[in-house]
């Protein structure tokens, strides 16, 4: 079988639908012009113009966002890849600072033995005594292919041979202004996409690791609500069900208007940072205004609810609706309320509820708490990211580093449901 030689000039988006050839690929990459931007604001007609909807995190709301009321010490940047003016893929980025010491969180032993207090040393030693800036293709505040968006019909290996190509042109921006990136990152791909981009990458002496892998549970199509989840669970599960909600019985669960979230911004902010001081590893620091910021920017498609007791606020979670996706975002709560009430394990079912009611394909309950999640069914997905620092010598150790410095989790997959 022949096909037609593609003729980019005339058409780019036309010439993309038809089967490109190893000589069209040659020729998109020598000729895709490539712009960088440090603000969504320029571009966010065309931008979002390009960008399915289902790409919630990869549209300017969400962006926006971000901009608004950024993380502590992050800065972003995009780039727009187009031939003939014509769009075949953005991507979104992030630079950040990452202090060893400040990044990766060991839990503290009682009574440590000799040899692990020792090794606390050596890491906490190792740690104070890093730290780079990191120009991020994707998003630290989120689990899940959120960096770039390309054409479908150009082909992986493609994207990201001109991916690199703009990155190196963002880390040569930012070193104009003063912000010398020393480590790329590029996170979160799924396996399905990895297979794809792996090869150019590591040619490219990117090393590949994990961290924790990406919690979802799928919702068949035969769930029509709750007691359909809960009739797909061994009893054992669902007794596990029936405690969480008697323990939990007296928190009243109220979502929150813009004004509510904004006059609670500080109590928000403070129960979210309970949760997130305890993380093994974080990669950035919210402020305040972050939760009002996403409700103003997403209205609708994003719920948070506030979680009471004796009418105070005790808790909180969020879910955001992104396509056929119900993406768990950041939730926060106290813990002697939680010992008491399964405050947690109710948070969990109360957003499998929502996920249900939208008739949600699947729930993203992204990393962490990876016990807890798997015991209401979420499943475990492999998470590939890739790292290089621009200096030979160093890049040959920053795996090493990663890999000694990240805490290792060690957690049993529940198994809620019959066989």
């Amino acid at each position: 079988m022949t096909h037609r030689k593609t003729t980019l000039s005339i058409h780019p988006i036309q010439a993309l639908s038809a089967v490109l050839t190893a000589e069209d690929d040659v020729r998109l990459l020598e000729h895709t012009r490539i712009k960088f931007h440090t603000s969504v604001a320029g571009v966010s007609d065309e931008w979002d113009a390009f960008v399915p909807e289902h790409h919630l995190f990869l549209r300017t709301p969400y962006l926006r966002t971000l901009e608004t009321a950024p993380p502590e010490g992050m800065r972003f940047c995009y780039l727009s890849f187009t031939i003939d003016n014509e769009p075949i893929g953005i991507a979104a980025c992030q630079i950040q600072y990452f202090k060893g010491d400040e990044t990766f969180n060991e839990k503290e032993e009682e009574e440590p033995c000799f040899f692990e207090g020792v090794s606390r040393h050596f890491k906490n030693f190792v740690a104070r005594n890093i730290g780079f800036h990191t120009l991020v293709c994707g998003s630290l505040l989120l689990t899940g292919e959120h960096g770039f968006y390309f054409h479908p019909n150009v082909k992986s290996e493609l994207v990201t041979k001109l991916l690199l190509k703009g990155l190196d042109m963002a880390s040569a921006e930012m070193n104009k202004q003063g912000v010398h990136i020393s480590l790329t990152l590029l996170k979160d791909f799924f396996e399905q996409t990895q297979t794809g981009i792996a090869p150019v990458l590591t040619n490219k002496k990117f090393f590949e690791f994990n961290v924790q892998p990406n919690m979802i549970l799928t919702l068949p199509s035969e769930w029509q609500n709750f007691d359909d989840y809960l009739g797909a669970m061994s009893s054992k599960y669902r007794v596990r069900v029936k405690r969480a909600f008697k323990k939990g019985k007296n928190i009243v669960r109220k979502e929150m208007s813009i004004d509510d979230i904004e006059s609670h911004k500080q109590h928000i902010f403070n129960l979210y940072k309970n949760i997130s001081k305890n993380a093994g590893f974080n990669t950035f620091t919210f402020t305040p205004d972050y939760f009002p910021e996403l409700k103003r920017q997403l209205n609708d498609r994003l719920k948070l609810i506030g979680c009471y007791l004796d009418d105070q606020l005790v808790g909180f979670y969020t879910a955001i609706w992104n396509g056929v996706e119900l993406d768990a975002h950041f939730l926060g709560f106290d813990y002697e309320v939680n010992r008491n009430t399964q405050l947690y394990l109710n948070m969990l079912y109360d957003m499998i509820g929502i996920g249900l009611d939208y008739r949600a394909d699947q729930i993203i309950f992204s990393r962490t708490a990876l016990e807890i999640k798997s015991s209401v069914g979420a499943e475990p997905y492999e998470m590939y990211c890739y790292l290089r620092h621009r200096n030979p010598i160093s890049n040959r150790f920053v795996k090493n580093f990663v890999d000694y410095l990240t805490p290792k989790e060690e957690w049993k997959q529940r198994h809620p449901f019959k066989s």
